[in-house]
């Protein structure tokens, strides 16, 4: 895919030399003699970059500017003229400009603004994009993501949240089990009822009892009065227990009893109380490893496990890496009362690089010190934390010295290629190109032969 280019400049030579130059440099290029020519051919659309005269008969440069920076401000606007002073750049700037030249022009400096100006553009067409889907995504689920493993995730949960069946939710820590148990409950028919949450590994295993079922006045020394437990509070709801490996076997004997028979008894009481909680449970571990150590409870295990949904890590769906970074990005950046227009390439190739150890969980607190460290409209390499970079930096695609700008390009696009097993769509976004260009440099540098 070429980018379009519109140069407007009332100098016919002007006009049609940076046309025969643009063109050589690889893009499609349209021409307007004046201002409300070109007016018009921004208005029929598909134009990427504005190149114009500041100082037009008719419509000057500047009332353009102001005409594309009002409808179409995603098109970037560079201002040239002959007569530069710095009162025009710095007006020009206000009103929206991304940059100004002076006449006679500096191709080779032309060059470099058209290339980032056109770079900036499409990181700000794919953070809309990203944008987009995640909003898709949340309003069907408090879940991101649009890898096939997650997509597998959400069918799953789609089928089992209407039913009344146990679910044990299993995987490593900090990949988001709890949000699969929020998308649960908010889809199924319990979702105006209540949705109770424990963290069994966060309360002692002598409170543990007490803040399940209950506690009667003076069970035991500090009971001052008669307390509900989470089953009571769930009543027609949902219960999570989350890290249910870490609870001991008396309780586990209690939480069977409960999912046999919908009974229990408070802690130092005598009254059988009747419940109707769905238990969703989830783990960090290996629960047929604890069963076969004598610390997990067999029956109880298949009492949860009616249906299992394993959430797999973040480096197995790296997929998912843009949506929830550009999340992230867009949450912590309101947060901080910043603006961003998402991550320049060195940036989004560490972040596929880092193996995220810590899963979700670190993509976000990685991208909230990103957001606080960053001082630019992009977060660059260097605002990443120092682990981040490191592992980026340990994949250098090394370049023949004496290779031509074309070669080096060539090399780069498959190295990374090959980096991302042949997906292209990762290969694109990394490299900051739409898809449309990374296949057009496929075909053209020959290695569509090689994927």
């Amino acid at each position: 895919m070429k980018f379009n280019i519109l140069v407007a400049d009332d100098e016919k030579n002007i006009r049609e030399g940076l046309g025969e130059f643009l063109e050589l440099e690889g893009y499609a290029v349209s021409l307007a003699a004046d201002g409300l020519e070109g007016a018009k051919a921004i208005d029929r659309g598909d134009m990427d970059l504005l190149i114009s005269d500041l100082r037009m008969p008719g419509m000057t440069g500047t009332e353009l500017l102001r005409h594309v920076v009002s409808r179409y401000p995603s098109v970037p606007v560079i201002l040239l003229t002959g007569h530069g002073t710095v009162e025009d750049a710095v007006e020009a700037m206000r009103n929206g400009a991304y940059d100004f030249i002076t006449k006679p022009v500096n191709l080779d400096h032309l060059s470099l603004l058209v290339k980032r100006a056109l770079e900036r553009r499409e990181l700000s067409r794919q953070n809309r994009e990203l944008l987009m889907e995640v909003e898709n995504q949340k309003r069907s689920s408090s879940i991101i993501g649009k890898s096939p493993e997650m997509q597998k995730i959400f069918e799953l949960i789609r089928r089992v949240a209407p039913t009344k069946a146990s679910v044990l939710i299993t995987g490593e820590s900090g990949v988001g089990k709890e949000l699969v148990a929020d998308a649960i409950h908010n889809l199924s028919p319990r979702a105006e009822k209540a949705f109770i949450k424990v963290h069994c590994a966060a309360l002692a295993e002598s409170l543990l009892e007490s803040e399940l079922f209950g506690h009667e006045k003076g069970s035991f020394t500090g009971a001052q009065a008669k307390k509900k437990g989470r089953f009571e509070l769930a009543h027609e709801g949902t219960l999570f227990l989350d890290e249910i490996g870490e609870i001991n076997q008396n309780v586990q004997i209690k939480i069977l009893r409960v999912l046999q028979e919908k009974k229990f008894e408070r802690v130092g009481g005598e009254e059988t109380l009747e419940v109707d909680a769905r238990l969703v449970a989830a783990t960090n571990k290996d629960l047929k490893e604890e069963i076969s150590k004598g610390t997990f409870r067999e029956d109880l295990y298949y009492r949860l496990n009616v249906v299992n949904l394993h959430v797999p890590p973040l480096r197995d769906r790296k997929d998912d890496i843009p949506l929830l970074a550009g999340a992230f990005l867009n949450e912590f950046a309101q947060d901080n009362d910043k603006a961003f227009e998402g991550f320049d390439p060195k940036a989004r190739a560490a972040l596929y690089a880092y193996p995220w150890p810590g899963n979700v969980r670190e993509l976000r607190n990685c991208i909230e010190s990103a957001v606080v460290m960053a001082s630019g409209k992009l977060v660059t390499l260097d605002d990443l934390p120092p682990g981040v970079r490191t592992s980026a930096e340990e994949q250098i695609i090394k370049v023949p010295p004496g290779s031509s700008l074309a070669e080096a390009e060539k090399i780069l696009i498959r190295e990374t290629l090959a980096t991302q097993n042949g997906n292209k769509s990762r290969t694109a976004e990394i490299l900051g190109i739409g898809r449309k260009t990374l296949y057009q440099k496929l075909q053209d540098y020959g290695l569509d032969q090689e994927t």
